[in-house]
């Protein structure tokens, strides 16, 4: 190339890049929109727990032996201090917290935390960690995941089943008990085509359909975010027929692709953050 054709080369560069700023510089809606970070989306429980794409991140804590020697007055005003956090973090995450002291051996209470940033959820949890309680309590489990559009019970895909889930509705008593269960496939599953899948997860769903009335249940998706492919959670106030549901889904043939069901398996109570500390302050 000449000297000439790299000088109009260079001089058409030039040209081009100040083209591109005037034409910036003359559309401010442009240029403003460019500069404006995303704004986050408001939380509302009833919207948020509803929708794809939030993170869920559950959080299993057991109090140390140390707490009972925390002055009372200090346990007490503990609830307050969490109650303050989760005003403070009200516009980035969505807290819950349950009681499983009396229910479970390897932990007192844990969180449900969802957000639509998992780094919201990142900061509410180490910030906790500075809280009386959060000084107190050591964590024996974590789960993380994400929830998504049904994989296989959608509309064009299985539409039977899928008018049955949407029109399943809970009408048993408000629930006092929630479950957690995570769960892992082995590479059986994964090496399966989605329509051997789709197969299996239909006569999975069958004999759930009679439990809905009594049994909420929600979805997380795991794979490459933790050691699990799925956290199931669940909220009931009739313990017996999530047993007999779990019974059900015990006995179908997808069940045998499971290398993890469970382990934890967390059983806990409802109540409001601020109960659960009081309740830990005992």
């Amino acid at each position: 190339m000449t000297n000439m054709s790299i000088r109009s080369f260079k001089l058409s560069l030039a040209a081009t890049a100040i083209g591109a700023a005037i034409a910036m510089a003359s559309s401010p809606v442009v240029a403003q929109q460019a500069m404006q970070p995303m704004q986050p989306m408001k939380i509302e429980r009833g919207t948020i727990l509803t929708q794809p794409g939030v993170f869920g991140v559950f959080t299993m804590f057991k109090l140390r032996p140390d707490w009972s020697k925390v002055p009372a007055m200090e346990r007490k005003s503990a609830a307050e201090e969490v109650k303050k956090l989760i005003e403070k973090h009200k516009d980035n995450v969505l807290v819950d917290l349950y009681l499983t002291r009396g229910l479970e051996t390897n932990s007192d209470f844990f969180f449900r935390i969802n957000a639509y940033d998992l780094a919201k959820a990142q900061t509410f949890m180490r910030e906790f960690r500075s809280t009386t309680v959060g000084k107190n309590a050591d964590v024996f489990e974590t789960l993380v995941g994400v929830t998504k559009p049904l994989n296989y019970i959608s509309k064009d895909k299985s539409p039977g089943l899928n008018a049955g889930l949407s029109s399943a509705t809970y009408s048993g008593p408000a629930p006092r008990y929630v479950i957690v269960i995570p769960v892992k496939k082995n590479a059986e599953w994964w090496n399966m085509s989605p329509e051997e899948r789709l197969k299996e997860m239909e006569v999975h769903t069958t004999p759930t359909l009679a439990y809905l009335v009594n049994v909420k249940r929600k979805l997380y998706h795991s794979t490459g975010l933790d050691d699990t492919d799925f956290i199931t959670y669940f909220e009931t106030d009739d313990l017996t027929a999530f047993n007999n549901l779990m019974l059900s889904l015990a006995q179908v043939k997808e069940n045998k692709f499971h290398v993890r069901w469970g382990s934890p398996t967390t059983l806990g109570t409802i109540h409001s953050p601020e109960d659960v500390i009081k309740a830990l302050a005992e």
